[in-house]
């Protein structure tokens, strides 16, 4: 049986405190395992290549012999890879490699005054690890997402970790796709001691140089370890379950619908598949939908339980004013906008990881081909965060070159206000400067 719950919000005033309440939302988890995970870092911090192995062959039931996979086994993979998969992950590299090259920012010379500049530099990170998770499904379109922006940003060097299957190496399509990407270092290991490895490193039999950022979707117990490592290394995001939010008005197609919430609540049993709309009859027509498309799909029992959950609704409201004002509140990792003039309507979406016009453009085409990032915020994060990009594998550092007049010309000023912080050493540092 297929069940998605129903929230009527018509007549309701539509706040920030009202939408924080009642939107629906996945249990927050990451602070039930983090002492979990926390005692396991620190052993992997301890223990180095010997704890990774332990706890691979604990969670993962195999044990490599070998951490690092070997060159030939990446290219045994790629030679051996699908001609119509490797012709996919082709096209996704390249359109993926024009939107990043588009992303790169560049760098700004100001000049203030005569003899006065400021020079805002964006400089790559150096070493970047990039998590692929394995679990429920594959993901070498994951790879892609973290490798062409790192690439594109700069980044000296990457190194990818991913889960190993049963013959100790991760999955083939994902050596092959880091073979056609030109990355050579790819680590068989998963969950939360890979972040560990690659945010502490080791050399014990092995050698692993610990990386300056760790980026990547996984589960619970991968997010709980980067948020507990990212006082050491950077993090691009503490994801959550994958979510859609769908805007839709009366003119919307149900079977499409049904279709793109279907496609998210796919992922795993927590993924959220909310629908926003103004007509019950839309709502009514996509409940439909869902109860003649999920017994169809492949993975119906873990479909079925998503939708059902509390993360997941058809949530109605008065009109498209309200729908626009539930969706910014929501915040959502995937927006789709299924109403008439889709394109304006989207250009009132402020907050959404991705947003998708149309019946064209579902989320399953930036999951893959659209050219954007799969990589995106979750959890209502959407308000104030990004989605991965060539600016996630940039820093700014600004350089100052000022001549000996133009400092004269705000000396004064920087006594001042170093005067007005009871910091008079920094006006004497100036002050200094232009003694005889």
């Amino acid at each position: 049986m297929v069940r998605v719950n129903i929230l009527d919000f018509r007549g309701e005033t539509l706040n920030k405190r009202f939408l924080a309440q009642k939107l629906p939302r996945a249990a927050e988890t990451h602070a039930d395992i983090e002492r979990r995970v926390a005692e396991l870092l620190d052993t992997v911090a301890g223990g180095g290549a010997a704890a990774v192995k332990d706890f691979t062959e604990r969670f993962d039931g195999v044990r490599p012999d070998v951490l690092r996979v070997p060159a030939s086994a990446l290219a045994e993979a790629a030679a051996e890879l699908d001609s119509q998969v490797k012709a996919a992950l082709v096209e996704s590299i390249d359109r993926a490699r024009q939107v990043a090259a588009d992303q790169r920012p560049v760098d700004v010379r100001t000049e203030l005054a005569t003899g006065a500049f400021v020079t805002t530099r964006h400089l790559p990170v150096e070493r970047v690890g990039l998590y692929v998770p394995g679990g429920l499904a594959v993901y070498p379109s994951t790879v892609i997402m973290n490798v062409v922006p790192a690439q594109t940003a700069g980044a000296h060097s990457l190194a990818i970790a991913s889960p190993p299957q049963s013959n100790g190496l991760p999955h083939p399509t994902v050596l092959a796709t880091a073979h056609i990407l030109g990355v050579d270092e790819v680590w068989a290991m998963g969950g939360a001691q890979a972040i560990g490895a690659l945010a502490y490193g080791f050399d014990d039999g092995e050698e692993l140089e610990p990386v300056d950022l760790i980026t990547g979707p996984g589960n619970a117990y991968v997010a709980a370890a980067k948020s507990l490592v990212r006082s050491r290394v950077g993090i691009d995001a503490v994801a959550g379950p994958t979510e859609i939010i769908i805007l839709a008005d009366a003119n919307a197609n149900p079977r499409f619908v049904a279709a793109d919430l279907i496609s998210q609540a796919e992922h795993d049993e927590l993924a959220a598949s909310v629908l926003v709309t103004d007509s019950p009859e839309l709502a009514e027509a996509v409940a439909s939908e869902l109860k003649v498309q999920v017994p169809a799909a492949m993975h119906a029992d873990r479909i079925s339980t998503a939708l059902a959950g509390r993360q997941s609704a058809i949530v109605l409201v008065d009109d498209l004013d309200a729908g626009i004002t539930v969706v910014n509140g929501y915040a959502g990792e995937h927006v789709e906008v299924h109403t008439a003039d889709a394109a304006a309507v989207a250009q009132r979406i402020t907050n959404g990881g991705a947003v998708f016009l149309g019946d064209w453009a579902p989320v399953s085409l930036g999951d893959y081909c659209a050219g954007s990032n799969h990589v995106l915020p979750t959890m209502g994060t959407a308000a104030h965060g990004s989605g991965l990009g060539v600016h996630s594998f940039i820093k700014v550092s600004q350089v100052i070159d000022y001549d000996q007049q133009a400092l004269s010309e705000v000396a004064e000023h920087i006594g001042v206000l170093a005067a007005s912080e009871q910091l008079p050493a920094h006006g004497r540092a100036v002050d200094i400067r232009f003694e005889e």
